[in-house]
């Protein structure tokens, strides 16, 4: 099995070889593909020496399957050229995420969607991907109505830049800033660029993701705020069912839904937080209760590893996924 891993050089692409070194795929030869200025650094794998290469080398050595991790204006123009060599591409990116003619794949929800067919598979937004795994279950069991997420998401998710921000204000160290605001000791209501409507772009993405992975009529609302924590996004979920639910039936499914760790005790104060989630591939859910103002209403809360789950383990998952089934 020939895998590539485009920006491997980068905060997901690290990840990425780190859980592919976990997971049981059989690979026969590693391909590390990342911008010019990388092109020639060695990167240990397990012990294996990997030289980094460009982009029309990777492409030459037609991989089996291609984890794409390097931003959108990549993604664009580079995925389809791999595909016409008839490598999967499973992409980290948004560009692919909302088009019609490609799947929107969260292995434990619509993993079965995959034929072997595709040639772009489209990774989700972390915020999506842990927002969905905990929805599912409940909206087969109520049906979904509404969902109004509030999310407190890592610095980590810009990139090593706002990683770097916070390290140089908590050291009083002037440097580049990747935010337009000091991010330690604050929080910033600006996740990615303003649209339009008001809403930023990872805003609109919780929305439309999480329309077309789970169900086009769930009406969802988002605001998104970036937080000064290094790792892990943290999610406050109000969702409003067609019908009413038992709390203990609710934890139930949630419990017995693959990939999520229940963390829901207030007696002992347990519950989910970011320092749970590092490292770890689950989605951890807790703080459930009735939403007392309003009927047929839950309150939750939703915390993980966005650069894991989030991005390099999902994709990862939708690797393994295919290979299991003998679709690559």
């Amino acid at each position: 099995m020939k895998i590539a891993v485009v920006g491997a050089t980068g905060m997901v692409g690290h990840v990425m070889l780190k859980v592919l070194r976990e997971q049981s795929i059989p690979i026969t030869e590693l391909i590390l593909v990342a911008s010019e200025r990388s092109v020639g650094k060695v990167i240990d794998f397990g012990g294996m020496e990997c030289t980094v290469v460009g982009l029309q080398t990777a492409l030459e050595h037609a991989p089996d399957i291609a984890l794409f991790s390097a931003g959108g204006s990549t993604s664009l123009e580079w995925a389809p050229k791999f595909a016409e060599k008839g490598t999967i591409v499973i992409d980290n990116s948004s560009v692919w995420r909302m088009d019609p003619t490609k799947k929107l794949v969260v292995p434990e929800i619509n993993g079965g969607l995959l034929t072997g067919d595709e040639r772009i598979i489209a990774n989700p937004n972390c915020s999506t991907i842990q927002l969905v795994l905990a929805l599912k279950p409940l909206h087969d069991a109520y049906t979904i109505k509404r969902v109004v997420v509030s999310t407190y998401q890592s610095i980590s998710g810009t990139g090593v830049a706002a990683v770097q921000q916070m390290e140089n204000e908590r050291n009083a160290i002037k440097g580049e800033m990747a935010y337009p605001y000091t991010i330690d000791q604050n929080c910033l209501p600006h996740c990615d660029d303003f649209t339009e409507n008001g809403y930023t772009k990872e805003e609109m993405k919780l929305t439309n993701e999480t329309k077309k992975i789970l169900d086009p009529s769930i009406n969802v609302t988002a605001t998104a705020v970036r937080v000064p924590v290094q790792g892990g996004h943290s999610e406050a979920v109000n969702i409003e069912f067609e019908n009413d639910f038992d709390l203990s039936e609710v934890r139930r499914l949630l419990h017995e839904q693959n990939g999520i760790a229940l963390k829901d005790d207030p007696t002992t104060n347990t519950y989910p937080m970011p320092l749970y989630a590092q490292g770890k591939d689950a989605v951890f859910v807790g703080r459930i209760r009735r939403d007392e103002s309003q009927a047929n209403t839950l309150n939750m809360w939703i915390v993980a590893d966005n650069l894991r789950k989030g991005a390099a383990t999902n994709a990862v998952q939708i690797a393994q996924l295919l290979i299991d089934k003998n679709l690559v």
